[in-house]
């Protein structure tokens, strides 16, 4: 049994992984917001939406999320076909 798989079998250890890992993600985002502020760059913004905190996530999550939508729906108009397709 690997080290993974004794952590996700224990609930106390799934528990404590789970809160870990969100822990982490609130620490990173946390990061992404306020360093900029602290630490302001030098270089100049193309676009005033750029200077916003933590734009560069904001605009990947939504990048990720339109394409993920994208290939569903293509995947439910292009690509699915019928449950009889192959019953002739």
């Amino acid at each position: 049994m690997s080290f993974l798989e004794r952590q996700l079998e224990d609930p106390v250890r799934f528990r404590r992984l789970k809160r870990w890992f969100i822990i982490g993600l609130v620490l990173v985002l946390l990061s992404e917001i306020v360093l900029p502020l602290v630490f302001p760059g030098d270089h100049p913004h193309d676009f005033r939406f750029e200077s916003i905190p933590a734009w560069g996530a904001l605009y990947g999550l939504l990048s990720c999320v339109v394409i993920i939508l994208a290939s569903k729906l293509i995947g439910k108009l292009w690509l699915m076909r019928r449950e009889d397709f192959y019953d002739d």
